[in-house]
C-alpha cells in the first residue's frame, strides 16, 4: 500500500482474479449438500460492446473458438442496458448407468474463463461486467453466482419473481460458500440481474 493511500485511509481496488472462477465446482458441491441446489448447465459473460470492426471480429472469433468440434451451444443477447451476454450451455457427460445426467459445470467454468480472459487480453478488461452461472432447487427456485470481474469477487443472487429477490435465500447461500468462493462483503454491490440470460 502506498504512503499516501495510508495516510487517506483508502485501500487499493482488488484485480480480477479469473482463476476465481474454477472455485465454482466445489461451491456446486457445497450449494446442493447446503440447500438442495444443482446447476442448470448454462452460464453466461456479460461486458458492454465496444463499437468497431476489430471487436465485431472479436465477438465473432470467441464464439467459434467455443463452438468449435463438438463445442457447447453458444448464443449472444442484449440486455435493456445495452450490455452484450455471452451464452453458453454445457454439455452434459454421459451418466453412469443408473445416474441422472448432471451439467459438466467444471467445462461450463473453463468455456466463461476462455471468454473472460481472451477478451481481457485483447485489452476488453475494461468493459467486462460479471460472468454468471445458474443454479435451481427442487422447487425450480432459480439462482446465480455472479463474478463481478472489476472486483474479483462473487455474489449470490436468487430473483423471486418480477422484481424482487429473496434476500434470506441469498444470506443462507453467502453463509454455505463462503471458505469456496472470495465473496463480495459490500452487499451495496450486490445488484440485481433480473432477466440475465444464463439464469
Amino acid at each position: 500500500m502506498s504512503f499516501w493511500r495510508a495516510l487517506l485511509g483508502r485501500s487499493a481496488p482488488t484485480k480480477p482474479d479469473l482463476d476465481a472462477l474454477f472455485g465454482l465446482p466445489s461451491a456446486a458441491i457445497t450449494l446442493r449438500a447446503a440447500a438442495g441446489f444443482r446447476p442448470t448447465g448454462s452460464g453466461s459473460v456479460a461486458f458492454r460492446a465496444s463499437e468497431g470492426a476489430a471487436f465485431a471480429d472479436l465477438e465473432k472469433d470467441v464464439t467459434e473458438l467455443l463452438t468449435a468440434g463438438d463445442g457447447p451451444p453458444v448464443e449472444q443477447v442484449t440486455d435493456d442496458y445495452g450490455y452484450t451476454w455471452i451464452v453458453v450451455q454445457s454439455q452434459n457427460p454421459a451418466p453412469e448407468e443408473g445416474e441422472k445426467a448432471e451439467p459438466d459445470i467444471a467445462g461450463l467454468v473453463t468455456d466463461l474463463h476462455a471468454v473472460n480472459s481472451t477478451l481481457e487480453v485483447n485489452g476488453y478488461g475494461p468493459s467486462l461486467l460479471c460472468s454468471l452461472v445458474g443454479f435451481r432447487d427442487d422447487r425450480e427456485r432459480p439462482l446465480g453466482l455472479v463474478y463481478l470481474y472489476k472486483r474479483g469477487s462473487f455474489y449470490p443472487f436468487a430473483p423471486a419473481g418480477g422484481t424482487r429477490r429473496d434476500n434470506a435465500l441469498e444470506l443462507q447461500v453467502e453463509a454455505a460458500i463462503g471458505q469456496d468462493l472470495p465473496l463480495e462483503k459490500d452487499r451495496s454491490r450486490w445488484f440485481p440481474v433480473y432477466g440475465a440470460p444464463g439464469l
